[in-house]
């Protein structure tokens, strides 16, 4: 008998072709017309009953103008393709069935990777979530990190040793995040993809959550990162960072904000915010000194007022902080330092201090209203 080794699968072990009849010897399926091991020696065994029989009896392959088209039936699911070559259509055919057969079995977590979990979330879950620039790559990152496991061996030890080995490397900040991802896509295999049978991160112990942050950028920091930045000028990218730095500052908007903030959308008092953190519309309430800085930035562009991404002004500012040696803060600090500058005028009562920052919870106005003692001393 001539046998023809066609894949080496981690998951399928070795798939061999002769006459479209399936035998598993060892680690291996053997498709020929009577059983045969490729070992140590030539013995010719009896055949040995193959646990999804009949490859691709359950399956079509027919030629067309564009390749070989494969159609396929597996206990009421369906699935087709086309290939370029009847071989590769083969291939396709034993595989993908075998696969069927799990997945009506309810095993589909033993031939499916973390990595295959990662790759579908990030193109299906992913684009729906405002972070998914970010969310994308902590996936690949986390890929690379439980390479190879496959769904029906991850237990919480392997949660918990990443874990450990994660907290020599970041803060707990950074891990909390990197675990609630894990455990969304986990819970996404397990609920609806039918992936997993429990959650292996659910009960893994999370490290302890830092203090918030409370940085308020001082007035001799910001003139410097806004001469890095090149303020007064209305010309380059930068120039716009800086405006739009100015503005967040007197008003609490975030990053991604400013960069969609549209002139269709500026009114002479507000400005309403479509596209916020939350999903929900915002109207942001403006003071006649963001109402001024607005004003500058007429002419710049027809549309949106700054005329960048969020990822743009997230590189300039990064650049700007090193040219104006400036540390230890974020462009998401600008935030805490409105809110303090607003909420210390006490012009606003809580419930409207919350609504022009859009707050649903009003515990966050502790969080972003951070006044030193001297601050508070000054008061009394």
């Amino acid at each position: 008998m001539t046998v023809l080794a066609i894949e080496t699968s981690p998951f399928l072990g070795t798939i061999f072709l002769s006459r479209f009849r399936l035998y598993r010897v060892k680690t291996a399926f053997c498709l020929g017309d009577f059983g045969g091991v490729l070992g140590q020696n030539n013995d010719v065994p009896e055949p040995i009953p193959p646990k999804f029989p009949h490859a691709f009896p359950m399956s079509s392959i027919q030629k067309t103008a564009k390749g070989y088209r494969v159609q396929l039936q597996v206990k009421g699911s369906r699935d087709s393709a086309t290939f370029a070559t009847k071989r590769e259509a083969q291939l396709w055919a034993a595989q993908r069935e075998i696969e069927l057969h799990t997945m009506a079995a309810g095993r589909e977590g033993s031939i499916r990777t973390v990595q295959d979990a990662f790759d579908r979330y990030a193109r299906e879950v992913s684009p729906d979530h405002k972070g998914e620039r970010w969310e994308v790559v902590r996936l690949a990152k986390l890929g690379r990190e439980f390479d190879r496991v496959m769904l029906d061996k991850l237990t919480t030890a392997h949660v918990v040793r990443w874990r450990d080995q994660r907290l020599l490397q970041v803060g707990p900040a950074s891990v909390l995040r990197e675990m609630k991802l894990l455990s969304a896509v986990f819970e996404q295999c397990r609920k609806e993809w039918k992936w997993l049978i429990v959650n292996p991160a659910k009960d893994v112990r999370k490290p302890t959550a830092p203090p918030h942050r409370e940085r308020v950028l001082s007035l001799n920091e910001i003139k410097r990162l806004l001469r890095a930045l090149g303020y007064p000028g209305r010309t380059l990218p930068r120039h716009a960072v800086a405006h739009a730095m100015l503005l967040a500052l007197r008003t609490g908007m975030r990053q991604g904000e400013l960069a969609g903030l549209r002139w269709a959308d500026v009114s002479p008092d507000y400005v309403r915010l479509h596209d916020t953190k939350n999903g929900n519309s915002r109207d942001v309430p403006l003071s006649a000194k963001a109402r001024r800085l607005l004003e500058k930035m007429r002419g710049y562009s027809t549309d949106l007022v700054y005329r960048t991404k969020a990822s743009n002004i997230d590189a300039l500012f990064r650049a700007a902080k090193t040219r104006a040696g400036v540390s230890g803060c974020v462009w998401h600090d600008t935030r805490h330092t409105a809110a303090t500058w607003i909420g210390s005028t006490g012009r606003l009562n809580l419930m409207e201090f919350c609504k022009m920052f859009g707050w649903r919870d009003p515990r966050h106005a502790m969080v972003y209203f951070n006044p030193t003692a001297s601050d508070l001393a000054a008061k009394l």
